[in-house]
């Protein structure tokens, strides 16, 4: 997702280690890895759980369903996490550690506000469903992802091609309407981001090696979450439109 303009792996296999000679470093390399990935997945799950919560009670204080049927409050609510992000991504090197976990936390909730909608048209049944599927399928991913001899970055290109494609193939459905074009966006949007998912967390993994020690190791944690938070919602929203029953 974001690159944040830091060195890229080259040369190296994913999960190589550079600079580390012996083996007393290269166990030192690896503590420091799974710490910086824990962090990773820490700041995406806590972010998910806030994104939940919010949405669950901004639908059932009936705020949702007069606020998210109109209005300019409406496209504020759905337009600003998008900015969010691309402030995030393009000003990381600018903005502090600190901010960008205020940016964050403000992120996954107005992220929460944005989604809850689902509960006013999704039964609370299929979306507990829908999460779990979601849930087990991005742990199997992101294992994949984090423990495969594969090298995955030759999907990257690719795989942000097809992002570009599924957002101006659903702006074009909201004129044609069309459920056939609607279903097909879905199910490539569930495989586009459930290689992403795969995808991402080797590419995070590999930059530990050049990130560990510098000033920007602390905001990759943060970006990490955000760009593997938005995996796994996305793959989220696309699977609902399967296994969602409507109210």
């Amino acid at each position: 997702m974001a690159n944040w303009n830091e060195p890229r792996p080259t040369g190296l296999g994913f999960g190589g280690a550079p600079g580390v000679a012996g083996q007393g470093d290269a166990a030192v390399f690896d503590a420091g890895l799974r710490k910086h990935m824990l962090s990773i997945y820490n700041y995406m799950t806590s972010g998910i759980l806030l994104t939940g919560i919010v949405a669950m009670l901004f639908a059932g204080s009936g705020m949702a369903a007069q606020v998210m049927t109109g209005g300019a409050l409406r496209w504020l609510i759905i337009l600003s996490p998008l900015a969010i992000v691309f402030a995030m991504s393009f000003g990381a090197q600018r903005f502090s550690k600190t901010t960008l976990q205020a940016m964050y936390w403000g992120f996954a909730t107005l992220m929460g506000l944005s989604l809850s909608t689902v509960f006013l048209v999704y039964t609370g049944e299929s979306i507990a469903v829908t999460f779990f599927a979601t849930a087990a399928a991005f742990a199997g991913l992101s294992l994949y992802g984090y423990t495969t001899k594969k090298n995955l970055s030759g999907f990257g290109s690719f795989l942000i091609m097809g992002v570009v494609g599924l957002i101006v193939a659903s702006l074009l459905n909201i004129w044609l309407q069309s459920p056939g074009l609607m279903w097909a966006i879905s199910a490539l949007g569930v495989l586009i981001f459930a290689g992403l998912t795969a995808y991402d967390t080797q590419r995070l993994k590999a930059e530990y090696a050049y990130l560990r020690g510098t000033d920007f190791a602390g905001k990759a944690v943060i970006l990490g979450a955000l760009t593997l938070y938005l995996d796994f919602i996305n793959m989220f929203q696309f699977l609902l439109s399967f296994l969602g029953n409507r109210e």
